[in-house]
């Protein structure tokens, strides 16, 4: 499948498809030993190929979903600083990023979920083993318009530069919920292949930078999380999708 865009009727409502691409199968390894101690240690994983959206969910994409259910909007729907319809939707905790994904599922047929934190790193990192960003090991600040970007709220998705995948703000703008329930020893006893986090926990796992940091953008891998009921401002969600 490649990236592709769709408009697919859903009983009274205009569905948005995502706009997805194609992450290649492959082994890659996963961690860091520069980053805290969660990301220990490196370990080599193996990543089955998948597609994954191309921007996080936005609000206009959000919005279609609401309508078609009756579901109540996250907290800062109606606020100006995060209510722009290319803004990606904030305040969603981790069962309503899942009950999307469970809703795109049923309108399309397509097995919509939230990646697990293996697929979002092997994603995140392109093909540049070990580099601490998407673009390599430069810091943050060399990116364009760095020191002006994200100054009450996260910017429109998709204005910057993609990574060598095709995916915008990957590592900025929002934390991005996955699937794992979260545990900072798991590395140690990870499977080497398709990893999927714990079977239990009380915290979901999140990755990528956030608006409100001091430092935007987060290194690919970072891991970050808070428990699924929790709506933050700083808090969206990436839909990958199986097939």
């Amino acid at each position: 499948m490649t990236a592709t865009h769709a408009h697919i009727r859903s009983s009274t409502v205009t569905l948005i498809e995502p706009c997805l691409v194609e992450i290649p199968e492959g082994w890659f390894l996963m961690g860091s030993d520069s980053g805290q101690d969660c990301e220990l240690p490196i370990h080599r994983v193996w990543v089955d190929a998948f597609l994954f959206a191309a921007t996080q969910v936005t609000n206009a994409e959000y919005e279609r979903y609401l309508q078609a259910t009756g579901s109540q909007p996250p907290p800062f729907w109606r606020d100006p600083n995060f209510n722009h319809p290319q803004q990606p939707v904030t305040g969603v905790s981790w069962f309503e990023g899942d009950g999307y994904c469970r809703w795109l599922t049923s309108q399309t047929g397509h097995a919509y979920r939230l990646p697990t934190e293996a697929e979002w790193e092997r994603a995140a990192r392109g093909n540049l083993e070990q580099n601490n960003f998407p673009w390599g090991n430069e810091g943050p600040q060399s990116l364009s318009d760095y020191a002006s970007r994200w100054q009450t709220g996260p910017e429109p998705v998709g204005r910057y530069a993609p990574n060598v995948f095709g995916l915008y703000n990957i590592c900025d703008n929002v934390h991005e919920w996955c699937s794992d329930w979260y545990d900072p020893n798991y590395y140690a006893v990870s499977l080497e292949r398709n990893p999927r986090g714990p079977e239990h926990g009380t915290r979901k796992a999140s990755r990528g930078g956030s608006w409100r940091h001091h430092v935007k953008v987060s290194r690919c891998s970072a891991r970050s999380s808070i428990p699924p009921e929790f709506q933050y401002a700083d808090y969206g969600f990436r839909v990958a999708c199986t097939g």
